[in-house]
């Protein structure tokens, strides 16, 4: 082979060695940051008038009982709640025995339903190991880790 076939085979080697490692910096840094939301609205437009909100009934906000937290609270909003210890989470748990993304709480219909986001060490409401998809209403007991949360008004 030629000088000039070998540099250029070195150079491929050398920019698809530079690929790998800057795709290796790419997923580490979405594990240890989290994903970046982008909100993309039209800009300079007014925005649509909202609907008036329903009255709805059930619990409005989780407290922090139990654990390194206790005593906060976060609200149950539309948008839902998510919980671990990754930072996009909305409740950021400072739990060794949480997951990164432990577990769900979402409105359907009327009431709450949790899921567990297949943690390691599980979610418990009322004693129980959950799954998908269980209601929650006011008063229930989460347990998640060394944390504990209650569905309150």
């Amino acid at each position: 082979m030629s000088e000039l076939t070998l540099t250029a085979i070195r150079l491929g080697l050398l920019a698809l060695l530079w690929a790998f490692i800057f795709s290796i910096v790419s997923v580490l840094r979405g594990d240890l940051y989290g994903t970046h939301v982008v909100s993309r609205g039209s800009r300079g437009q007014a925005a649509p008038a909202r609907p008036a909100k329903p009255i709805r009934r059930g619990p409005t906000r989780l407290a922090i009982i139990e654990g390194p937290m206790r005593g906060g609270s976060v609200p149950l909003t539309d948008n839902g709640v998510l919980i671990g210890r990754n930072p996009e989470c909305t409740l950021v748990l400072s739990d060794d025995f949480a997951s990164g993304r432990h577990a769900r709480i979402y409105r359907d219909g009327d009431g709450w339903l949790i899921d567990d986001l297949g943690s390691t060490n599980g979610t418990f409401v009322g004693g129980e190991r959950i799954g998908q998809g269980v209601p929650i209403g006011e008063g229930a007991r989460v347990r998640i880790g060394q944390t504990v949360l209650e569905a309150r008004k």
